[in-house]
């Protein structure tokens, strides 16, 4: 299945701080790509390109080789649902006023979908993630990191993206719950032929999960960046 998520040339800076210089970074259909580099280098700034939640300074993100203006909801809703993105830290991602199954529905209730499909996807996903039927009427406050993360990978999974970023996804969870979460996302790759940007600052995990690994401290099979100093 071809297909391609690029970051061009992309030039990302906070202030007089460059995070992001010139960057080159692809992601294939079907392929995992591991981004790794010291803290401070810009890999979160980059996935939050991709996904299409911040604007570059410079250069743009291309989709299948068409690029794409705008961030967020400026974006037609059948381009940006095929990008979808996992953050380190659930409880940031999650809001505390919504119950599991609300979480996991928001992203399909935002684009109007008809109400006995989202109750038939929120049940299907919560099956794939392993949370039980009482699980899903508790709010973030009431469950674990590593329940409210499964949570998160439903909701990330909800509309089928044909791109999945994890940024740093199985840090905050424990070994259990990591390779859940892993074997989750393997066979919906393998299922549909997603494309899978892997940040992690595990060597063995990044090792055992990634088709290559990009530096952003170094060239690496056409990609590059630099690092912002510290």
């Amino acid at each position: 299945m071809t297909g391609r998520l690029t970051a061009d040339q992309v030039t990302v800076a906070y202030g007089r701080q460059t995070v992001l210089d010139r960057m080159n970074l692809h992601v294939d259909r079907g392929e995992t790509v591991g981004l790794r580099g010291p803290s401070g280098c810009g890999k979160s700034t980059l996935v939050r390109v991709l996904a299409l939640l911040h604007r570059p300074e410079t250069g743009q993100v291309l989709l299948d080789g068409t690029p794409i203006s705008g961030i967020r909801y400026q974006v037609p809703v059948d381009v940006r649902t095929r990008i979808a993105v996992l953050f380190q830290s659930p409880r940031a991602a999650a809001d505390p006023r919504l119950t599991l199954a609300d979480l996991i529905a928001e992203p399909l209730r935002a684009t109007r979908a008809p109400r006995d499909t989202i109750a038939a996807r929120v049940a299907d996903l919560a099956d794939t993630v392993g949370l039980t039927a009482d699980l899903l009427t508790r709010r973030p406050h009431a469950v674990s990191d590593g329940q409210l993360q499964r949570a998160c990978l439903a909701r990330a999974l909800v509309h089928r993206p044909d791109y999945l970023l994890c940024d740093e996804a199985t840090t905050m969870l424990d070994a259990a719950t990591q390779a859940l979460v892993a074997a989750v996302i393997t066979r919906y790759q393998n299922d549909t032929g997603a494309g899978v940007l892997l940040v992690t600052h595990d060597p063995a995990l990044m090792d055992r999960w990634a088709d290559r690994v990009v530096d952003l401290r170094h060239l690496d099979d056409g990609d590059a960046s630099a690092c912002a100093d510290g």
